[in-house]
Formats: structure tokens, C-alpha cells, sequence
């Protein structure tokens, strides 16, 4: 049984928020797989499967240090077993007819939702450079501001999707800000932890990633806010596209 205290000295909140966070994001997503009409009764179950696997699988590696143990090996093991497959999943989505079919199916309000789940995350990222985990730059006093598209996003779940009130040029704006915001911390946090091609912080680099259960944030956390953006501004540009399209026509 895993135990929540993984990193020495460290205070336990830190990682039960952390964990709590990880199996929010998995029921949010599973719900909008469910909200959707894409085989939801039969699809969401092997998916949510998949993922509980997936997790458990990340957290033996973290606990028997697979990513810890060598930090010199060239590429990082995080990015070979935690981070590459994944974002090969997201890819083969993408550029497949029946993955684009299914990305098309998601409830965009549910995925907006979604982003709620950056505000404990940045606020362990905090109390992880508080414990000298990782570098300041990955916290809202550095580098990273993601905490602003968490703050933001029930305004336009809410307002946006609900009740009609934003523009969707304005919501697919919203999307692309989160999107590089995202990618941002995504790459700070990947040249800050301690590898070879370590850029950043080498007086207090990223180590918390490579212990459980932070793990789960960029081989899980991450890769589920970014196929949520990717749906919404594939879904937005299409319904633009579409508006415009029947513009022309009519008028």
C-alpha cells in the first residue's frame, strides 16, 4: 500500500492535496466522457480502466525510484515511460478519424470545469518550493501564472457555455491563453528537473516530479488539461468556421 509521505521531512497535506487533485481530475474527465454521446456507457469504463492503470503503473515506478535512481541517463526516464506515452495517445486522437470523432463529443462546459483543478495544483507547486522541491520559477511568484486560468475558467464555463454570454472568439482566446500558459510551466518544469539537459534552477531544481505522487502531474495532471484544450479550440474552430460559413450564405 502506498503511503502519502514518499519524500522525506515533507509535510503529509502536501501530497494528500496533491492526491486528492489527481482523482478529481479523473472523475471530472471520466464524467465528461460519460456527458458525451460518443459509446459513453461502454468507452468511459475501459477508459477509466486505462487510467487507473496507468496511475498505479506510475506510482510503482516512482516508489521503486525507476526515475530518481539515474538522473544522468539521457533521455530522462520520466519522459520515456511517464510523458511520451501519453502525449503519443493525444496524437493518435488527433490525427485519426475515429479519435477526431470523439475528441468532437465532448461537453466543452465539462472541460472548461476541467481547469478548476490547476488551483490546488499551483498551490502545491507553492508548498513544494516552499520545501525546496522545485525552483520558484515553477510557482505563481516566478514563472508560472496557470493559476489564472483556474480562477477563470468556471466564469466561462458559467457564462460562456451556460448561459451564452461570452463570445466564442473570446472562449477560444481563453483556450489558446491556457494552452501556452500550460506549455510554459511545461517546459520550466522540464528544464529545471535534474537531467542532462537540466537549464534552470540548479541551486534548487525540480525534484519533486520524480517522486510519488507528484508524478502523476506530468504524466497525467497535464496531459488531460492539454487534450482539453486541444477539444475545445478544435471544437470552437469548427463551430466558427460553421457560423461563418452560414454568414456567407444567408447573407
Amino acid at each position: 500500500m502506498f503511503t502519502f509521505i514518499m519524500i522525506e521531512n515533507l509535510p503529509a497535506y502536501i501530497s494528500l492535496i496533491f492526491s486528492l487533485a489527481t482523482v478529481v481530475t479523473l472523475i471530472l474527465f471520466i464524467r465528461a466522457i460519460k456527458k458525451s454521446n460518443y459509446e459513453r456507457k461502454h468507452i468511459s469504463v475501459k477508459i477509466l480502466a486505462g487510467l487507473v492503470l496507468w496511475l498505479m503503473l506510475q506510482a510503482i515506478f516512482t516508489k521503486n525510484n525507476v526515475y530518481s535512481s539515474d538522473i544522468n541517463s539521457f533521455p530522462p526516464k520520466i519522459l520515456l515511460f511517464g510523458i511520451l506515452p501519453p502525449i503519443l495517445a493525444i496524437v493518435i486522437i488527433f490525427f485519426t478519424k475515429r479519435g477526431r470523432q470523439f475528441m468532437d463529443q465532448f461537453p466543452l462546459k465539462d472541460m472548461t470545469y476541467l481547469n478548476m483543478v490547476r488551483i490546488p495544483v499551483e498551490l502545491v507547486l507553492y508548498w513544494l518550493f516552499l520545501n525546496e522541491l522545485i525552483p520558484k520559477l515553477m510557482t505563481f511568484e516566478g514563472r508560472n501564472f496557470d493559476i489564472i486560468v483556474g480562477i477563470t475558467a468556471p466564469i466561462i464555463a458559467y457564462f460562456g457555455f451556460q448561459k451564452g454570454k461570452i463570445n466564442r472568439k473570446v472562449i477560444l482566446l481563453w483556450n489558446f491563453i491556457g494552452l501556452g500558459l500550460l506549455l510554459n510551466i511545461v517546459v520550466n518544469a522540464f528544464l529545471s528537473a535534474p537531467s542532462p539537459i537540466q537549464q534552470f534552477a540548479f541551486e534548487q531544481p525540480n525534484i519533486a516530479i520524480l517522486h510519488f505522487p507528484f508524478s502523476w502531474l506530468p504524466t497525467f495532471i497535464v496531459p488531460v488539461i492539454l487534450f482539453g484544450h486541444l477539444v475545445s479550440i478544435r471544437q470552437l474552430l469548427n463551430r466558427i468556421e460553421k457560423e461563418m460559413t452560414i454568414k456567407k450564405i444567408t447573407g
